[in-house]
Parts: structure tokens; sequence; C-alpha cells
């Protein structure tokens, strides 16, 4: 099948190609001395709606004023080169919706150079840069004319202006200053200390009355807003290679529910979807040992999989692709084989009537996080289920089924990017971090701790063979709290020693532990209303900031839509000195804790163990080590029957939390304190023997 025609440079130039130095130092005033070439880009831009028909080239009535946005726009140049610009942003507006500013796409090849290429004053200002280019890489990015890196309208800047400007403050910066970035519009320069973030970033936050769909199309036509997804304006994307352990951890995780079987070979794992994201089924199908059947219907993004060599096989027919898997089920091979065509025909009502016939003949279906059960029931698609919650549906999403119990133990997508574009380093780091992880189950954890460990050791040592980097030198393992500071540790060490070339940035998906409160994906598991609640995200975007990460980011959507999830995510460079060493310990210890404690107060579909915290580390549960109440505790709550988790008082304090107790003679203790872990035990007898009803009790040894 012959790939689609590529997409047309968005500005050819006379001049010669900039230098990178050019690049980071380039101020725009200086540019506009000589404008580019003018282009007017694509003639289709891809992954963007036409707010006007390119026929009339009317505005539509309720699409926001173009004047506004013109003037939006040029407010970046000076005036005697607005005259200039008007007219070609106003086409761009009329036939895309946005302004890109394709005059402005630089001609320089757009990836992850090694980090001492750039030409900056500060550390963390050269491997932002490094993070930057990365997302915006044609290898890596889904539309990079557009700036779109994932997601279809994920973007890194909403305009090239914005790219410009924002490279040359960070070629500026210094130790003493803090960037901050209005969803995508460099604000400026701001003095700030050495402790404090080098970046601040938000993306997508508006006034939550305006936060529809309808008001983002308005706000991003103004060019005032825009759609960072998660990692795209966040500059933490390392290509498909990011989402692809959460995907094996959900496959192999399926099988074991679903099947009752650690070993997949010969089943089928039918899917759709080989975009940025999607991208990571085929070769998480490959890597469990399954038969992986995508459906795509994008031709250019499944020859790109197939060039990268992330799908092994394509086909346009139907009918092959039915005998294909059939032949692979027989002999029990690996096979990752794409379809280009539609998943399904029609609709999204069409959709789940097949899926409701496939699951009648013992097919296993679950939401793979694009709100598409959410989607389906507005559409009115049969997907109820009798008695359930605004979040539960027919069919489980895969948190509620696999990866909320992940996370609520603490593991989550950690990862890195070794700033020197070498290889070797990211071998160095894959050995580093498999010795971490050994080295904590060797000391002793938990049964349900010890069987992540040994998953992802297994990850990290087969990473390599199975070829995830596309980009930047990176690489993605889902670790807990005392995992990611044992690596982050040992990392810094050897950058220190000298084993390691450059610094190393640490990062991790939003779709994380404590990143994204999202009531459809991320916290879909939590069921005492909290779940469209906003403030573990928030407080984690916040807590990061104070602790010592370089850079931050919160954002509104990513993953399942506009208005229907925040999420936040943090960058950390490593420089092997003893300040980035501290800094990373109270970092990801705030990272993860948040997360694990705020997922031990809501009751939860099954009862989850979570990792012993570090010394240095405290949380709001007591450790699993401390604690471990037998599955069948239940305690009558209004009614319901919410299996009681580790953290629970009535099962680790109470000796009546071993049983059904009548709610009015019995409350969950609610008072605590974080250092202490004071409780309020609401009645005269407890696990620690009698005291006075509402008396304060300490934990053990007065820890959590």
């Amino acid at each position: 099948m012959p790939p689609r025609a590529p997409v047309p440079s968005c500005a050819p130039r006379a001049p010669p190609t900039p230098s990178l130095r050019a690049v980071c130092t380039f101020l725009l005033g200086a540019l506009l001395s000589g404008l580019p070439p003018w282009s007017a880009g694509p003639e289709v831009a891809p992954g963007t709606r036409q707010k006007l028909d390119p026929e009339t080239l009317r505005w539509p009535p309720d699409a926001p004023d173009p004047l506004l946005a013109l003037k939006n726009a040029l407010r970046y140049f000076p005036p005697d080169v607005q005259e200039v610009l008007a007219p070609e942003f106003a086409q761009e507006l009329r036939l895309y919706g946005h302004i890109y500013m394709y005059r402005f796409c630089p001609d320089l090849e757009m990836r992850a150079y090694p980090v001492e290429r750039y030409p900056c004053r500060t550390r963390a200002a050269a491997a932002i840069m490094l993070m930057i280019m990365n997302n915006l890489d044609p290898a890596v990015a889904q539309f990079p004319q557009e700036l779109v890196t994932y997601g279809g309208n994920g973007q890194v800047f909403s305009n090239w202006a914005q790219f410009w400007l924002t490279m040359s403050y960070l070629a500026q910066m210094t130790e003493e200053q803090t960037l901050v970035m209005y969803s995508g519009h460099p604000l400026g320069l701001f003095p700030s200390s050495p402790e404090a973030p080098r970046l601040v970033i938000t993306n997508g936050m508006v006034i939550p009355n305006y936060s529809s769909r309808t008001e983002y199309e308005k706000l991003f036509a103004m060019g005032v807003t825009m759609y960072g997804q998660m990692t795209a304006g966040s500059y933490c994307y390392i290509g498909p290679q990011g989402i692809v352990h959460g995907t094996v951890l959900t496959v192999l995780n399926a099988g074991r529910r679903y099947l009752g079987l650690q070993d997949l070979a010969g089943k089928v794992f039918v899917t759709s979807g080989l975009g940025g994201m999607s991208g990571a089924q085929a070769k998480a199908a490959v890597i469990v040992g399954c038969i992986g059947v995508i459906a795509e219907v994008d031709g250019a993004a499944l020859m790109k999989r197939h060039r990268q060599g992330w799908l092994m096989e394509v086909t346009d027919s139907l009918d092959r692709c039915i005998e294909r898997l059939r032949e692979a089920r027989k002999r029990k091979e690996v096979l990752s084989l794409g379809y280009h065509g539609n998943v399904v025909d029609l609709c999204l009502r069409r959709h789940v009537s097949a899926i409701n016939r496939l699951a009648r003949e013992h097919f296993f279906f679950w939401d793979y996080g694009n709100a598409f059960l959410l989607e389906a029931q507005r559409a009115g698609a049969d997907v109820g289920k009798p008695g359930a919650n605004r979040t539960e549906f027919r069919y489980p999403s895969y948190v509620q089924h696999i990866m909320g119990d992940i996370f609520s133990q603490g593991f989550g997508p950690f990862r890195w990017v070794c700033t020197s574009g070498d290889p070797q380093d990211l071998a160095v780091t894959d050995r580093l971090a498999t010795s971490a992880l050994e080295e904590i189950v060797a000391a002793g954890v938990t049964p349900a701790v010890k069987l992540q460990y040994v998953d992802n050791i297994r990850w990290i040592q087969e990473a390599a063979k199975h070829q995830l980097v596309v980009g930047s030198q990176a690489r993605i393992l889902y670790s807990d709290q005392k995992g990611r500071v044992a690596i982050a540790v040992a990392f810094n060490q050897a950058i220190a020693r000298g084993e390691l070339k450059a610094p190393v940035v640490l990062s991790r998906d939003h779709h994380d532990v404590s990143g994204t409160d999202s009531p459809f994906r991320e916290t879909s598991n939590i069921y005492d209303g909290s779940a469209f609640c906003a403030d573990m995200a928030v407080q984690n975007f916040v807590g990061d900031a104070f602790r010592g990460a370089t850079w931050i980011a919160l954002h509104n959507g990513g993953g399942v839509g506009w208005g229907e999830v925040i999420n936040g995510g943090f960058g950390l460079v490593l420089d092997g000195t003893e300040d980035a060493e501290q800094k990373a310990r109270r970092v990801l210890s705030w990272d993860v804790a948040n997360g694990v404690s705020d997922r031990q107060h809501p009751p939860r579909l099954s009862p989850v163990q979570t990792a012993d915290p570090p010394p240095s580390g405290k949380v709001c549960s007591p450790p699993a080590a401390a604690v471990s109440p037998p599955a069948t505790a239940r305690v009558a709550l209004h009614g319901r029957q919410p299996a009681l988790h580790p953290g629970c008082v009535l099962s680790s304090l109470c000796p009546w939390g071993l049983g059904s107790v009548p709610f009015p003679t019995l409350r969950l203790c609610a008072s605590e304190s974080t250092a202490a872990h004071a409780r309020v035990c609401p009645d005269a007898v407890c696990g620690a023997g009698p005291h006075p009803r509402g008396t304060t009790y300490q934990g053990p040894k007065g820890e959590a």
C-alpha cells in the first residue's frame, strides 16, 4: 500500500537553512527585517476542522470575530510588517479555522539535538529546548506543520511565532528567572530564584462555566487558548514508546483477569488506531506474545508505524486480514497486523451494537481511554448498566478493571530522556534502573507489589531489543515511589562520576498515579463522588513546583477531551549535583505519594495494597507491610458494600473492621494528621486498646 503523499513543506526558503544557534538566539524583530517567503501551508491542514466554507469564505455566525483573531496574531509583530502578514493570516483563518503562521515554520531539521549544542546560559533551558524540538520532530509529531504532536490536536504551541519567541527566551534565561507560558503564549521571563522552576506552563485553563467544546473552538480560533493534550503541551512526549509499557501491562493483565492466562500465545487482541499514542498497541501485542489486529483509517499513519518497525504486516483487505489472523492463531504466531480501514462503518451506535454482539460470543471488551463509552452513551448507544453511577457503563474502562489498581499501588509511567542523544547512555540507564529495582525486591516487598516489580524488571531488561526509541533517547518504565527515587539517585550519581555523558531529564506521562483527575479514565475507579473533582491534579502541580521540579505544566483536557479532565506533568533535570539529587527525592516522593494517599480514601472495586513509602516520605495511609486485611472485609455504608483498603481505620485499627457493622454504630475515622498519622477513633474500643471516644490515636510508631 503506497503511503499518503507528504504534506508540502510549510515554508520553503531561499535563504540558507538556519543553524541551531540561530533558532535559539532568534529575536523575532531581527527575522522581520527580511521576511521569509510566504507559504499558504498545506491544501488541507491535517488534524484541523474548517471553520469556514472555502468556496464562499463566509464567517459562520457562531464563530468569533475574525478581526479579533487577526489582532491577536499580529500582536507578535511590529506595525511595519503587519500589512504584509494580515492577508495571509486571514487566509489561514478562513481555510483552517486557526492562524498557524506557516511562513515562520523553520527550515532547520527539527529533532532532539545533543544538549551541548544548544547555546544557553543554563543546562535546564538547554534540556527544555531539546524536549520542545523532540515534540516537533516529524518522526515523532503527528502534524508538525500545525505544531501538533499527537492526538489530532495536541499542540506544543499555538503558532510558529510562539515557538521562535520561546526558544529565544530560553536561550537568554538565567538561574534567577522563570519563563511563564499561557496556552502556548510566552508571557515573558520573570525574576525568581535557583530553587524555583525555570518554566511554568498552563494550557487551556478557562473559567469552568466556559469549558465546553464549543467554547474551545472559539477560543482556539482567536488564538487565546490551545489544547496541549498531556505531554504535547508540557514538552515531555517521547514518541509512541510513551504509552507502550502501559499498553503491555493492560493487555498482560487483561489476559490474567479475563482468560486466566499468563501466556497469550494464539490469543487475538482486536483494536483500532495507529497514531502517536494508539500506535503503541501494535508493539504491545508483539511484546506480550499475542496476535494484534489494529484497524487504522489513515494510510499515512499506518505506513509510518510499519516503516518504524512497530507494525509487522499491513493489508487493506478485510478478507485477507481475517485469513491471516486465523493462520496466526493456528500456528500461535506472534503478529501485529495493520488493517487499512475503519473499525466500524456508520456510527457509534452501530459500533456498540457490534460490540454487544461480540460480547455475547465471549469476547472481552474494554474502553482503552478515549472516552468511547461516554461518547457512545451521549450518542444514544446501548452501553447502559442498571444501577450504575455516572462513570460506569456496561463495559469497564481499562482503569476500572486493570490500571486503577496499579495506580493505587503507586506504579505509573515514569520516564527519562538521555540528553546526550547517545544510545550508549540509554543502555547504561536501562542497566542502572534494572539494578535499582532488583535491589528493592531483594530487600523485601509485599506479594502484590512484587508482581508489579517482576513485570517491570522484565520490561526494562527487554526494552532495548524491542527497538522502542523514536526521537530522543528515552525510556518508559512503570515504577512506584521507592523505585523512582532509587533510579533517579542512581542516574544522578552516574552523571557525577562521568558514566553518563550528559544530564538526564526525568518526567512521566500525565496519565499517572497523581497527575490526572479524569472521571472517565484515570479516576474512573473512584466511587465516592470525588472522581469529578480536580484537587489531586492541581495539588500535584503545585507540590512539584515548590519541591524542585525544573518545569511544571497544568492542562485542561487530554485523552478524553476538553472539559473532561485536568492533568499535569513535570520535568526534572539531573546534572550530577547534590542539589539535583535532593530535588529528585522531594519531587518524586510527592509526585507519587499524593495520588497513593488520595486513592486510599474512596471505596474501590477491590482492596489494594500499596508499596511501603521510603523513610523520607510520609503518606496518610498505613504501609501495606503493617496492614493486610482480608479481601472479604466489608463495612455497611449507606447500603453499599465497598471493599476496605489497607488505609481504612476499620481494617487496620478497629477489630470490628473485619465484619459488617451497622453504619449508625460505627463510622469511618476521618480526622488525620499528615505528620504523625493521627486518627480519631469513633468508638471506645480500638485495636490499640481502649481509649475515650473522640481522642487521638497515633499510628504505628507515630508514622504513616
